[in-house]
């Protein structure tokens, strides 16, 4: 578990600078100065807000955005990372919003804890993240789709993103969804170890995804080698699947989340660029 919570750290967020308390999963606990975010995406010109997606399990709690007007809008589903849906979650579905996406973050853990609750990672992993079973996850996933296809969403141009944790969803659902056109993952692990109701990671599904997927790494990335993402990106190749991997060589984990200090302005700003001109290219 070290090794793949190695780079996190869980930071609140605020309007203004704070202090946080903590490393993760017994590393020596130190206090770091983090700043507000570096981006913040205002709602002029979009609706946007809280809403609850079905499911066959029950409600979850989702926040949407999209441009004001009917659309049908093209559609992103975006995977938050483990720390659950907060602002600069909500913010990244703004950012979607204001280049024309119907954009929805699913709290697809709400059912086993409250992650705004959680301050440390090795305990938000080990007593919530590793128990959703990634055929739930999926059926969630399906639920949100289905959400975004009755709430002025174009069901013919959907793509998912996900950060961190999110990024090994993508993959997986990529492999999941033949509906989607497009997919792009930034830092999503694809090396997991596999459990009886998480049996599979990028590395298994890669020959089985079912639309382009966009991947972005970090070189400096501790918990992400390198050469599992170019392996899994081969298997994806070998196989005639649409893959694109970029490796940034001074990036670490969690180069875009731009409320930690992770946050790396120049690779952040090109990586959701190449992710919007992802989206564009496959007509998503």
């Amino acid at each position: 578990m070290a090794q793949e919570l190695a780079g996190l750290t869980r930071f609140p967020l605020a309007r203004r600078g704070f202090v946080v308390s903590g490393l993760i999963s017994g590393f020596t606990l130190a206090t770091t100065v983090v700043h507000a975010q570096a981006i913040h995406t205002d709602a002029t010109g979009l609706v946007a807000g809280a809403v609850n997606i079905s499911t066959d399990e029950g409600e979850l709690p989702a926040y949407f955005a999209r441009p004001e007007g009917e659309g049908p809008f093209p559609t992103v589903l975006v995977v938050e990372e483990i720390f659950g849906v907060h602002e600069y979650i909500k913010d990244v579905c703004r950012r979607l919003a204001k280049s024309g996406y119907l954009a929805v973050a699913t709290e697809y853990y709400a059912r086993i804890g409250d992650l705004s609750k959680m301050t440390d990672a090795g305990a938000i992993v080990r007593d919530v993240i590793s128990h959703e079973p990634d055929d739930t996850l999926m059926r969630d996933m399906d639920s949100t789709a289905a959400w975004a296809r009755g709430n002025h969403g174009n069901p013919q141009k959907l793509a998912v993103i996900g950060f961190c944790r999110g990024g090994r969803a993508v993959w997986l659902y990529a492999a999941h969804n033949a509906s989607l056109k497009a997919a792009v993952a930034f830092y999503g692990p694809v090396n997991t170890p596999a459990t009886p109701i998480q049996p599979h990671n990028a590395l298994d599904i890669a020959a089985q995804i079912k639309c382009p997927l966009l991947g972005m790494y970090g070189g400096k990335d501790p918990s992400i080698a390198v050469s599992d993402v170019e392996k899994a990106e081969r298997i994806a190749k070998d196989a005639g699947r649409t893959v694109e991997i970029v490796i940034y060589p001074d990036a670490g984990h969690g180069f875009h989340a731009d409320y930690r200090p992770s946050y790396n302005a120049h690779d952040a700003q090109d990586g959701w660029a190449r992710a919007l001109a992802w989206f564009q290219k496959y007509d998503a």
